[in-house]
């Protein structure tokens, strides 16, 4: 019997992600920034009593930027090169 021939090895082209340098440390310092402002948001919401200006106006302003503005434009935001 004779042997059966291997085929030859096959090299596969390494696969690249095109996300590999997307999120930069620009992105991340924005990611935080977001953060804290939904944080301050919710602290600034917490705050007694539930019908201060403080609670009912700003707060959600804040968040609105945060939700709206910040944490998307962290995501989206790329460098042009």
């Amino acid at each position: 019997m004779s042997k059966s021939k291997r085929p030859a090895k096959t090299t596969f082209k390494k696969f690249e992600s095109p996300f590999k340098d997307y999120w930069t440390k620009q992105n991340f310092i924005l990611l935080g920034i977001g953060l804290i402002l939904i944080i301050a948001g919710y602290y600034l919401m917490s705050i007694s009593p539930w019908d201060n200006p403080t609670a009912l106006n700003f707060s959600p302003i804040v968040l609105l930027i945060a939700y709206v503005v910040v944490i998307p434009l962290s995501i989206l935001y790329k460098k042009k090169k």
